[in-house]
């Protein structure tokens, strides 16, 4: 996972300086099959929506709880642990090989993760209050990956997702959900034009393809390599916010 390191040491501030306002907790009730990260809600409501955080491969849940300082009040931020793990405070959905110089998946690993982030949404609600009509998930690289594969296998389980440096796996393509069931499905799509590790063309590809499913996805592009800039993240925070209006 690469994160501009400026960027970095200021959410790594923030996080420093939020921390006796919202409360970051290990998930150790253990009714849920992921551990993770909780920023509870600054602006307290009733059901408050939901944004679940998924990292890249290799990266953990701390790397995106960095943007949690920054991300709507309203919302209960939640960042989640990849089930497999590669190393210390490294960990991951699926294997992926690139030495073809394509990605190549272990795809009974893929499909394993998807089916536990669908139960880990059900389950959270035994720990955490949200509204489950607003629920969206957030990720980078294979983080995004996961993404549009829950939405758009079960999109009666998220409002939205964002989509940061992803592909979209055409290993998903035949489970996906009709039209119908994802009319009303938002998506945000942001990657970098010289990211080489997954390339930009995957981001215009997933573009097209959801457009043929009468879908309309917010796409951004950037002048940037496989990484977050603070033009990236500011561009997620306002779609987050405007679509949770």
């Amino acid at each position: 996972m690469s994160l501009k390191k400026p960027f970095w040491i200021a959410f790594a501030i923030l996080i420093t300086i939020s921390i006796l306002s919202f409360t970051i907790m290990n998930s150790t009730k253990e009714k849920t099959k992921l551990h993770y990260l909780i920023r509870e809600p600054k602006i307290k409501t009733a059901n408050p929506p939901l944004v679940i955080l998924l990292h890249g491969v290799g990266g953990n849940e701390q790397n995106l709880f960095s943007f949690a300082p920054e991300l709507p009040d309203n919302f209960v931020v939640v960042s989640a642990r990849g089930p497999l793990t590669f190393g210390p405070n490294s960990f991951a959905w699926f294997q992926v090989d690139f030495s073809t110089g394509k990605p190549q998946i272990n795809a009974e690993q893929a499909e394993n993760s998807r089916l536990m982030l669908i139960d880990f949404i059900t389950d959270l609600k035994s720990e955490i209050n949200f509204n489950s009509d607003e629920v969206y998930l957030m990720g980078f690289s294979q983080g995004g990956i996961m993404s549009y594969s829950v939405a758009l296998t079960a999109p009666e389980k998220v409002k939205g997702i964002a989509v940061m440096s992803g592909r979209l796996l055409p290993e998903i393509k035949p489970f996906m959900a009709d039209e119908k069931r994802l009319e009303k499905l938002k998506i945000f799509i942001s990657h970098g034009k010289q990211d080489a590790v997954l390339n930009y063309q995957y981001a215009i590809d997933a573009t097209d393809f959801l457009k043929t499913k009468n879908l309309n996805p917010d796409f951004h592009s950037y002048e940037e390599g496989h990484t977050v800039n603070r033009q990236m993240f500011d561009d997620v925070n306002l779609w987050l916010k405007n679509n949770n209006r």
